[in-house]
């Protein structure tokens, strides 16, 4: 019967795309949300959806836009990405111009910030896709290479682009962090466009789980000193955290 209600539930979530907690009660009368909770969990264990706040979307509904390694990315540490995104959304404020860039971390942004005026400029093609749902969010989408792994684009003339633009935060992640080589990522191209906006910025934000932490990328784009407020789970190091706040750097 378990099994069968889980099935139930990957089915409706593929025709869907996306289900609330309180539309699968819909479906489920005559079952707990705390059940359907655990339903979700062990589909996103089997790599079938991928949970976000008050419900779940299916996986396929992400591979429609994203293709296979950022679907993966999108599933790996689900948990710390949205409480991290639930922290960052709580620090836009409404009137604000801002640059939030394509990883994983940032679609979940995009999906826990909160439909009020703001104007946000993006590179990346997910994130644009979930903001476009927002009636009073102004985008725009930044041109250029389209780099699949991170579903984001990328052009070495960015910068004629950024010379007529303004905004006043960037909210930006890294793939990875080392304290004596800084924040990295991938490609070269990706690390010119951060670099960009980590010195248009007035303040960066720079979003960052605790897996990340210890690892290497080619190309670094921004070092500790760079940064005004760190947005971390609660799986990141102590020592660590005291070296941000040695340098006046917020952590939350």
């Amino acid at each position: 019967m378990k099994r069968e209600r889980i099935e139930e539930i990957a089915e409706l979530l593929d025709k869907r795309g996306k289900l609330s907690l309180d539309q699968l009660s819909e479906f489920f009368p005559n079952v707990s949300q705390m059940t359907l909770r655990r339903d979700l969990f062990q589909l996103e264990q089997e790599g079938r959806i991928i949970r976000v706040r008050g419900g779940a979307m299916s996986v396929k509904e992400v591979q429609k836009v994203s293709g296979e390694p950022y679907t993966k990315k999108t599933a790996i540490h689900t948990d710390e990405k949205i409480k991290i995104a639930q922290k960052a959304a709580r620090l836009i404020d409404e009137g604000t111009s801002l640059f939030i860039d394509g990883g994983t971390t940032a679609m979940y942004l995009a999906k826990e910030m909160p439909d009020i005026n703001v104007h946000v400029f993006t590179n990346g093609l997910a994130v644009a896709i979930e903001l476009a749902q927002k009636k009073n969010v102004n985008l725009t989408v930044l041109g250029g290479q389209v780099l699949k792994e991170n579903l984001s684009t990328a052009s070495p003339v960015a910068k004629a682009y950024f010379d007529d633009t303004n905004f006043e935060l960037a909210i930006i992640s890294a793939s990875a962090f080392l304290p004596q080589n800084g924040f990295s990522c991938a490609s070269q191209i990706e690390a010119d466009l951060l670099k960009m906006t980590r010195q248009k910025a007035k303040s960066l934000y720079m979003m960052l789980d605790s897996s990340k932490i210890g690892k290497i990328m080619p190309y670094t784009f921004a070092h500790l000193e760079d940064i005004d407020v760190l947005i971390t789970d609660d799986n990141f190091p102590a020592d660590l955290k005291q070296e941000f706040t040695k340098h006046n750097i917020v952590v939350m």
